[in-house]
């Protein structure tokens, strides 16, 4: 038995949640004493943009609804005018809020209930971490800002005019969808290469392996083998570091294969899982017996957005795709996994991409598109496992050598099970 009419159950629900987006957004304002607005007065206003887009849409055109947004705006005027005549100026975070609420209420009505309180959570969050937004704002540099103003360049630009066409032998190059592999690595190495520069060495190995391992791992085992051979108090450290950079690279290729072949994600989950697991305990292993201090280095890594360093991966990407068609072709799966061997060394990404494209366009099976992921991941581990090797001295090999080789050990056996 319904307690509501229900003629006035979708205009209560409505009301009802353009209320809660209200209360939501005014309870991180009641808390800021400068705040020239607060909980009851979002409520109200969220509530008014519900009421008067229900007006609107009753008379059939937009004017009630501009007509409240022009009043809501008359009055913020009046108000900062009275504040800015005290010597009391606030800002105009609040206003806009307001101005967003009660444009939330009327897309309520409207329909977009769901967006509309995601975004409420969006503004409230935006809100709340007002301090923590301002230090990340100081903390970057012109450069970090040009970094990402290419990555919107690369996805937002030049993306969208690409024909999305098979070309080549094999109809193995396809130009969007070749330059969206370059926009995903990008900006999965943009997040890392900009949390590096924000969050500086100052929050330990954990933060640096994740990091590191995201914007480049081969970059991060390189560095901190040579900071292990020139610090050998800190040998533990970079060996943790190292091991977390090359955990991550794993789940980093496990999220780009969720995106680009879903259907095979599952597979690559095993195998990815058995080179975690054992990878995972010998780093808490060694996080757990740890005791060194010291100041840690930055790996340097390549800005991943900028123009050469896309042409350059898409470049390398597309040879490999068309070398690996090839050799399929006149090898079989020898000759893929022969390219998945070599190009694996140095890049995984563009290996491990070519295989799943190959596997989209089903030139190859789901079984050769996961023994050649891993084929590539492994042979990119036995890269790592000569840069410590090489240039971080015995020292660093006894700490870091167990942790590698239990991650490619792990995913042989992976590949066993699928």
């Amino acid at each position: 038995m319904s307690f509501v009419d229900p003629e006035l159950a979708g205009p209560v629900q409505a009301f009802a949640t353009a209320l809660g987006i209200g209360l939501l957004v005014g309870m991180e304002r009641e808390r800021r004493p400068e705040s020239a607005a607060g909980l009851r007065t979002f409520a109200l206003v969220s509530m008014l943009g519900c009421l008067f887009a229900l007006l609107s849409d009753k008379t059939g055109g937009p004017w009630l609804l501009l007509t409240g947004l022009l009043v809501i705006a008359g009055a913020m005027i009046a108000s900062n005018f009275s504040a800015r005549q005290e010597e009391q100026y606030r800002g105009f975070t609040t206003e806009a809020a307001i101005i967003v609420t009660y444009g939330l209420g009327a897309a309520v009505w409207s329909g977009y209930a769901t967006l509309a309180v995601m975004l409420a959570i969006a503004t409230t969050v935006l809100l709340y971490f007002k301090a923590e937004l301002s230090r990340i704002s100081r903390r970057m540099t012109p450069k970090d800002i040009n970094s990402i103003l290419q990555f919107a360049v690369l996805s937002l630009v030049v993306l969208p005019i690409l024909p999305s066409q098979d070309y080549g032998p094999y109809g193995a190059l396809n130009p969007r969808q070749i330059w969206w592999m370059v926009v995903l690595i990008s900006g999965l190495a943009l997040a890392g290469y900009l949390a590096l520069r924000i969050i500086g060495a100052r929050h330990g190995a954990a933060f640096l392996g994740i990091f590191g391992g995201l914007a480049s791992s081969t970059a991060t085992t390189m560095m901190f083998s040579r900071h292990a051979r020139d610090h050998f108090h800190l040998v533990r450290m970079a060996a943790i570091v190292i091991l977390i950079a090359n955990l991550m690279v794993m789940i980093r290729l496990g999220v780009v294969a969720g995106v680009v072949a879903p259907t095979l994600v599952g597979k690559i989950a095993v195998v990815f899982a058995c080179g975690l697991v054992p990878g995972l305990a010998f780093t808490l292993h060694g996080w757990k017996i740890l005791n060194a201090g010291g100041e840690l280095p930055m790996p340097s890594v390549k800005n991943p957005t900028e123009l050469k360093t896309a042409i350059s991966f898409g470049l390398l990407y597309a040879i490999v795709l068309l070398a690996s068609a090839w050799l399929q072709d006149i090898a079989g799966n020898r000759g893929l996994y022969v390219v998945a061997l070599a190009s694996g060394l140095t890049d995984a990404d563009a290996s491990v991409l070519s295989a799943l494209r190959l596997y989209n366009l089903e030139k190859i099976s789901a079984n050769h598109a996961v023994t050649a992921v891993t084929l590539a991941l492994m042979a990119n581990l036995t890269f790592k496992v000569g840069l410590v090797v090489s240039i971080g001295g015995g020292q660093l090999a006894r700490h870091a050598l167990p942790g590698l080789l239990a991650i490619g050990g792990g995913m042989a056996l992976g590949l066993l099970l699928v």
